[in-house]
């Protein structure tokens, strides 16, 4: 418990020098009088309460937080420009709420972001822009199937990310944002472990051990979606399922958010050209194949090898028996010479 100050907003409790000002576990529906906050603050708990809703300019003219933390609420969505005026704001914790949905113009600056145990099925293009200096954020415990490189591109100093525990499908959505993961693990950063439900071949599967050949079926998808410009401008016959087309570049996979595209087959066979466990077999079976390849290949050179020194060793052993054997030889002829020559002097 912290001791009241001379300015603090009821229910609330401030540090003695204004620094804290704690509003967590109070019941609170709607936010304390912000305006009575003691000058120069710097951390707002406002965790453990009951609010389901925030105006627009509810934190408006704060900018000495550095601290704001709204986890454990019932919050489900959150107007843009809600943190405009938090322009010294390193740490927002939006831990345990309901939000599904969020404006591109929502975070401004920081270094620490928790958005998990949320209901997010998607992170839109240009969320992330403006937090080039973010160093950690979670994304666990939401309904993320897939997530598309671009949006995390600007974090260039993030060096830990949290994205455990979502739905992960690990179909061609998620190719190049695990491109990214790899050059995010490459530059020393962490991340944890990305399990797979969808397809079945890959259900448990920690995704950043996935070999990469596993998505060349991706590049198939794309001679048989068209690719090129017309999936840019969402025209050329792509069928609804385009999302999982890639542009040619291998860059930002394509949404269909339009619902543009033409076609009218099932949501169902969508569906099931989406994960494509087919392709994935083949893909399995041919990195088998490869590796049964290469191992009769090296059984090979190993034997090539044995007979050469088998042989070689053979050779050199006749070789010195031989060797040993022509003295012999010649004191036979020898001998030989000297019984004829007995011979024909005995006649004569």
């Amino acid at each position: 418990m912290l001791p009241p100050a001379s300015s603090c907003p009821a229910p609330c409790l401030c540090s003695s020098d204004g620094l804290v000002v704690d509003c967590g576990g109070r019941g609170l529906s709607s936010l304390p009088p912000l305006h009575l906050l003691p000058q120069g603050s710097r951390s707002l708990l406002l965790a453990n309460n009951k609010l389901a809703s925030l105006g627009a300019s509810a934190f408006a003219n704060l900018s000495s937080l550095e601290e704001l933390d709204l986890s454990n609420n019932y919050l489900d969505n959150l107007p843009g420009g809600l943190f405009r005026d938090m322009s010294n704001l390193t740490r927002l914790t939006l831990h345990n709420n309901s939000l599904t949905v969020m404006d591109r113009e929502l975070f401004q600056v920081g270094f620490l972001l928790d958005l998990s145990l949320n209901g997010l099925s998607s992170v839109p293009l240009g969320l992330l822009d403006e937090l080039q200096s973010l160093r950690w954020l979670s994304l666990a415990g939401n309904r993320l199937h897939g997530l598309e490189r671009a949006a995390f591109e600007p974090l260039a100093n993030l060096q830990h990310l949290e994205l455990g525990q979502n739905p992960w499908e690990c179909d061609c959505n998620l190719r190049d944002f695990k491109h990214w993961m790899e050059w995010l693990l490459y530059r020393g950063g962490k991340v944890d472990a990305v399990e797979c439900t969808l397809p079945k071949d890959l259900r448990g599967r920690d995704i950043r051990g996935v070999p990469v050949e596993m998505f060349n079926y991706c590049l198939q998808l794309e001679d048989e979606n068209g690719g090129g410009e017309g999936s840019r401008s969402g025209q050329g016959g792509i069928p609804p399922c385009s999302r999982n087309a890639l542009n040619p570049s291998g860059a930002t996979p394509i949404s269909d958010k339009s619902g543009g595209g033409g076609g009218g087959e099932p949501q169902s066979d969508c569906v099931r050209a989406r994960y494509r466990p087919v392709s994935v077999r083949r893909a399995i079976g041919t990195v088998v194949i490869a590796g049964v390849v290469c191992g009769i290949v090296c059984i090979m050179m190993v034997a090539a090898a044995a007979y050469g020194c088998i042989y070689a060793s053979l050779m050199a052993k006749y070789q010195r028996e031989l060797k040993k054997r022509q003295p012999l030889m010649g004191d036979g002829e020898a001998d030989g010479e000297d019984r004829e020559e007995k011979q024909i002097s005995s006649v004569a």
